[in-house]
């Protein structure tokens, strides 16, 4: 019973997703190829939405459930290193048409292709999580 917000929150993510078109493999490639403005609206949009809640909750010092606050550490900025991040990422969202928050819309819709995607997403990750000490942080 305590997973059912979790749950709720879930589907309305999917609703949006899906709604918004952000799910769509020809309006990601749109974006990429600079032919339209919608994803970029999207992620503007929640971009200005998470800076919002961020300073919302930092400033009206909202608590958890267990009653500790809310709080963040910012990550230090690493140019290079973001920069090389972000150039992967975008590369493997261009490819799939897809990044990780659609990919469970898209299962959930049925598009089962997608279940090889997530699972290359979670074998990259473990590979990273494996090899993360002998790279250069």
């Amino acid at each position: 019973m305590k997973n059912i917000p979790f749950f709720a929150v879930g589907i309305f993510f999917g609703i949006v997703m899906t709604k918004s078109e952000a799910i769509s493999w020809f309006r990601i490639h749109e974006m990429f190829r600079f032919e339209s403005f919608h994803m970029y609206g999207i992620i503007g949009t929640a971009v200005i939405l998470g800076a919002s809640v961020i300073f919302a909750l930092k400033k009206l010092k909202i608590k958890t459930l267990s009653g500790n606050l809310v709080s963040y550490t910012p990550m230090e900025l690493r140019i290079p290193r973001h920069l090389l991040a972000g150039s992967i990422f975008g590369l493997g969202w261009a490819l799939v048409g897809c990044c990780p928050g659609p990919m469970y819309v898209l299962i959930g819709q049925g598009y089962w292709i997608i279940a090889v995607v997530l699972v290359s997403a979670v074998l990259g990750t473990y590979v990273y999580g494996v090899v993360k000490d002998k790279l250069p942080h």
